[in-house]
């Protein structure tokens, strides 16, 4: 009936027609809104860690470099 080519093209048009649909309501805008609040939380909490770890490590370069200086006097 319809060939292999057409099969897959009405495939196509009737998942894009969905996906257009959803995108437009209210719940999907609200769900993305809270993921990209939660991913952006995500990546603030991960600054502050890694911040946080390179504040720890210069204190502990800095000790070692007083301790060193220490040493040779």
């Amino acid at each position: 009936m319809f060939s292999s080519g057409t099969c897959k093209i009405l495939i196509g048009v009737a998942i894009g027609a969905t996906v257009a649909t959803l995108v437009r309501t209210q719940a999907f805008r609200k769900g993305c809104a809270r993921v990209m609040s939660a991913g952006l939380q995500l990546k603030d909490d991960a600054s502050e860690f890694v911040e946080s770890l390179k504040e720890d490590a210069e204190d502990i370069k800095a000790e070692a470099d007083a301790k060193a200086a220490k040493a040779k006097k």
